[in-house]
């Protein structure tokens, strides 16, 4: 029975984010005609809390690993059916829902598009970045991924936030900042050499001094394409700063485990030394 199975989604006030809507207008924002209206309308009554004591505690986490997948049949153009359902499943209680959804945001970002994405899911991507760590590894893991499909603008917001992902709930987790240096790797190119320096550079400098040797060797590749990407850009002032704060905290260091690092760095990549020698006989 079609009205007894809405009856899950127009009674939930979660559902809706504006209150105002009667129970006729939210039945028909959810109407579509790409597939039967009924099984679209059993799915979104899935994240219904009573189901999930009744009858299967995790449905909801089977509900979030198939949204990316409902999204792109039903296409962007009926995300509205989809919009609530999602928000209730990115607030649900259960940190494995979320975790879900953290995994797959980026997918479903490239289903919605550039003006979807920036409306619906960037708030919802915020509270991830703020979630626990299980949650907060689904979207550092595909971060690149996320933040190539928003307008500049809104990407540089988040340069602010990337220093957070050093702090975890365990500092025993060092796979989380080897993944962070995997990923700023790849944030180089969709960055402004100024924004290397400035936000990307403190970054790297403390992960090459991480306790764990994984992540520092992950970190010396960081600081070696750092250097070529500024040493590539028109402003050639960040690239000889840069080599100025290497000489200065590894090289020239009072501990051998400092020289050693800038010894790792160069070794990195070959082109390196030569760009010492170049840039004002910084090596000497």
């Amino acid at each position: 029975n079609m009205d007894s199975t809405l009856h899950y989604i127009h009674n939930d006030s979660d559902l809706s984010t504006n209150s105002s809507f009667s129970p006729e207008e939210e039945r028909k924002s959810k109407v579509q005609d790409v597939v039967p209206q009924a099984l679209l309308d059993q799915y979104l009554s899935m994240t219904d809390p009573s189901r999930a004591q009744t009858v299967d505690t995790e449905i909801a986490k089977h509900c979030a690993y198939s949204l990316p997948g409902v999204a792109l049949t039903l296409g962007r153009q009926n995300w509205h059916c989809l919009k609530d359902t999602y928000e209730t499943l990115a607030s649900d209680m259960q940190w494995k829902v979320r975790r879900t959804l953290a995994f797959s945001i980026h997918e479903l970002a490239v289903i919605l598009g550039d003006q979807l994405t920036a409306g619906d899911l960037v708030p919802v991507f915020n509270g991830f970045l703020k979630d626990l760590d299980e949650v907060r590894i689904g979207v550092l893991k595909h971060l690149h991924d996320f933040l190539k499909l928003l307008h500049l603008d809104k990407r540089r917001e988040y340069l602010y936030q990337l220093q957070e992902f050093l702090v975890t709930d365990n500092s025993r987790n060092w796979r989380f900042r080897a993944e962070l240096a995997e990923q700023l790797i790849l944030l180089l190119d969709l960055y402004s050499a100024r924004d290397i320096y400035d936000y990307l550079r403190p970054i790297a400098f403390s992960l090459c001094a991480d306790k764990v040797s994984s992540v520092r060797w992950i970190s010396y590749k960081l600081v070696s394409e750092m250097v070529k990407k500024l040493y590539m850009a028109s402003t050639s002032t960040f690239v000889v700063d840069l080599m100025d704060e290497l000489v200065e905290k590894f090289c020239r260091c009072h501990k051998w485990s400092g020289r050693q690092t800038f010894v790792f760095i160069c070794q990195v990549k070959c082109h390196f030394v030569h760009l010492f020698c170049l840039l004002e006989g910084k090596t000497s």
